[in-house]
């Protein structure tokens, strides 16, 4: 049971926004959706019907992360970081297989990403030693377990391949150490090696040929226009059309006509963009800032170190998931498949994000309680 007192610090603009962009994703996937729905299932209501059920999941995950103090989290947090470290090579072993990617571990009826749980255990990890290690932060010994904390299920995750998923790990370690006290001149200067050294033979020895092919029609999207650089250029054309006010609902001639791909998922936001034009897409990155804002608010307020370091790093993370999916969808990043939070049609994304919301709540109601 939540005791009363918590409940009077639970923060509703930051839930109810949570819902309301649930919700808005649901008619987004209804429309991006209803062709495949109907030929698969006889019904346009398939994939809707199977994200609201996805989101009631959540929300009862995020109820029942709150329960929990999110200091018992950080006590155990090693424990769940070699617990996750199991499940991402189990995935490798017994996964299943799907569009050339090993990514999937199925219970029963379900299949879910360890590699999603992943980010949210890696943050946890992240914050307990950098609040247990705060003195070490600003020295090389500190810098060098951070990374390693991050580096092993890293490149268990680009194994399977999961470049999207992969690519945000670095970024978040980077914004949770310099939160923690690191210096800012060491980041940068591991930055400009990582660019000039690791990145080069990460591209030649870590990544798969699509990957890279992926990354040279980021750079030149007519490369392959009809073939890697499709999805690109017609994402680029769906937004464009939409204008100001959009094509309204259901209205969408690159949605409805099937020119978009993967358009209740990966490029969900190409499906606002064209349907509710600039106006729409203004109101949903809109809406995302103030989840943002009330998030960060949460880590500010946060009375202990380790709740303020959650925060950041859970921030951080929903923060990038949303700048490289809609930077995808605009060229101005490289496609990676990774889904738009809240909005995009997929179940373990739409549970780690409910999770994710569900810590920041818990650092919220706490924050009086020590």
């Amino acid at each position: 049971m939540i005791d009363r007192r918590l409940l009077k610090n639970f923060d509703w603009p930051l839930f109810l926004i949570t819902l309301l962009i649930a919700l808005i994703g649901i008619a987004m996937i209804y429309s991006a959706s209803q062709y495949r729905g109907q030929f698969l299932s006889s019904s346009k209501l398939t994939y809707p019907l199977r994200q609201l059920i996805w989101i009631g999941a959540g929300l009862a995950a995020l109820l029942a992360v709150i329960v929990v103090n999110y200091q018992t989290l950080i006590k155990y947090a090693y424990s769940l970081y070699f617990f996750n470290l199991i499940l991402l090579i189990l995935v490798l072993i017994f996964g299943r297989v799907a569009g050339g990617a090993q990514r999937w571990l199925r219970l029963g009826l379900f299949s879910f990403q360890p590699s999603e749980l992943a980010k949210i255990v890696i943050i946890i990890s992240l914050a307990r030693y950098l609040r247990d290690k705060e003195a070490q932060v600003k020295g090389a010994k500190g810098l060098a377990v951070s990374f390693c904390l991050v580096l092993f299920p890293l490149i268990l995750i680009l194994r399977q391949p999961h470049l999207g998923t992969a690519f945000l790990l670095l970024p978040i370690l980077f914004v949770m150490l310099y939160a923690a006290g690191a210096k800012g001149r060491h980041l940068a200067v591991i930055i400009l090696i990582g660019l000039l050294v690791i990145a080069p033979l990460g591209y030649h020895f870590l990544l798969k040929d699509y990957q890279k092919e992926r990354l040279s029609v980021f750079l030149n999207p007519n490369l392959d226009p009809l073939g890697k650089g499709y999805s690109l250029n017609q994402s680029r054309i769906a937004i464009g059309s939409g204008r100001f006010w959009g094509k309204g609902w259901l209205g969408g001639t690159q949605t409805q006509l099937h020119f978009l791909t993967a358009q209740y998922t990966d490029f969900i936001f190409s499906v606002v963009g064209e349907e509710w034009g600039f106006l729409g897409a203004f109101i949903t990155l809109s809406l995302y800032a103030a989840l943002l804002w009330r998030g960060m608010r949460v880590a500010v307020q946060a009375k202990d170190r380790a709740g303020a370091l959650l925060a950041v790093g859970l921030c951080a993370m929903i923060a990038l998931e949303i700048l490289i999916n809609v930077g995808m969808t605009i060229g101005i990043m490289p496609v990676t498949g990774l889904p738009l939070p809240l909005l995009s049609y997929g179940g373990s994304s739409l549970l780690t994000t409910m999770l994710s919301i569900g810590l920041v709540l818990n650092i919220q109601m706490r924050r009086f309680m020590f």
